[in-house]
């Protein structure tokens, strides 16, 4: 049986099988990725900042600014050059040939895992300071900010209620109007934002509590667990939410309609043996999950581990990002745009983004 891959702008459904490959399966050690065409670059920009977290693709119609296009990698650094936790400021692009510059500098420091870019031109970014009280790492309430192509300010969202802690994001893309799907760490919900996008401003149209309940606390290794990674399927509807505290992946039904919680929603994958407290989240283009280990939960077995699996809970394979300390994979996106498959992922232990690129051609 063949896998179904979905080519968002470019194809709208197609069937592919990796020749001599298990299906669906990108991530296997000394296997697809470590035979493909990929790059390794710095996500330290001048000020130093380190710590990489968000990480996105710029998307297919994106309008050119001054250092940033269409098919670039953008990355959002958490640490200032001391590594301080939640005090980076910086977001950084990467081209399709690995050159790196600096995007946008925040006034609000934390930059999160919650980064998105929209066709129309715009940035979005969640934060989430961190204060040092008697030495103590203590996060305190977040924002989301909009930035033009250009790395200009142009929006920043404050909402004690439905935007407490913005730690993950993903986006429906429809154009003149978008979806963006947050997490918040701090309360432990989801919140999904209504958007109407023109070509110089963005406004909010409504804002709906769509997740609640999941479990969320302080960590000494990453300052706090709670829902992070969000993986939006829009030909069903469902939104999928890597809760790491709870170590388990949930789906949200009727994500983009919705007008109340539906709670924790209902849980997809709950392996304890290959699941240790999950990050970022993306669905690839073949249909799958891939998760990032952050290894702050559930510790043990390898670390440093990017996960894919089924949408009906089933492992597909893993790759690990690097052997050194536990705590390297965060960030993790994918796209199907641009006539192949790439998938990005941070190291935040290295301050690095990889990239990885699957020609159309390649075993197809």
């Amino acid at each position: 049986m063949r896998q179904k891959l979905y080519f968002p702008l470019l194809i709208a459904l197609m069937t592919v099988e990796f020749a001599g490959v298990a299906q669906g399966q990108f991530f296997r050690n000394n296997s697809i990725l470590d035979s493909l065409q990929s790059f390794t670059a710095s996500t330290i920009p001048p000020s130093g900042d380190l710590n990489p977290y968000g990480v996105a693709f710029v998307p297919f119609g994106f309008p050119a600014g001054t250092n940033i296009a269409a098919g670039d990698v953008l990355v959002a650094n958490f640490n200032n050059s001391t590594n301080a936790q939640g005090t980076g400021t910086t977001i950084v692009s990467v081209t399709p040939t690995g050159q790196q510059a600096l995007f946008a500098t925040s006034p609000l420091i934390g930059l999160s895992t919650a980064l998105g870019a929209l066709s129309r031109g715009f940035v979005v970014v969640g934060n989430l300071p961190v204060t040092y009280p008697m030495g103590v790492a203590t996060p305190q309430q977040g924002s989301l900010q909009i930035f033009n192509r250009n790395g200009t300010l142009v929006l920043t969202l404050n909402d004690a209620n439905l935007l407490d802690s913005p730690w993950d994001l993903t986006i429906n893309d429809q154009g003149s109007q978008a979806q963006v799907f947050v997490s918040n760490v701090l309360s432990g919900t989801v919140t999904r934002l209504n958007l109407s996008v023109g070509s110089n401003q963005v406004t909010v149209v409504s804002k709906t509590r769509i997740g609640s309940g999941y479990a969320h606390q302080p960590n000494p290794a990453a300052v706090v667990v709670g829902p992070t990674g969000l993986a939006y399927d829009p030909f069903r509807d469902t939104l999928y939410v890597a809760a790491t505290a709870d170590n388990k992946i949930f789906a949200i039904g009727d994500a983009g309609n919705r007008n109340n919680s539906a709670d924790l929603g209902y849980v997809v994958f709950a392996d304890q043996t290959h699941l240790h407290g999950p990050l970022g989240l993306t669905l690839a283009p073949n249909g799958n999950l891939i998760a990032a280990n952050g290894d702050a939960v559930n510790p043990g077995g390898t670390q440093n581990e990017l996960v894919e699996f089924t949408t009906q809970g089933y492992l597909v394979a893993q790759y690990q990002m690097d052997s050194g300390l536990p705590g390297s994979a965060f960030g993790v996106a994918s796209t199907g745009s641009f006539g192949s498959i790439r998938i990005a992922a941070v190291d935040d232990n290295l301050s690095t983004v990889t990239v990885w690129t699957i020609p159309l051609g390649f075993g197809f």
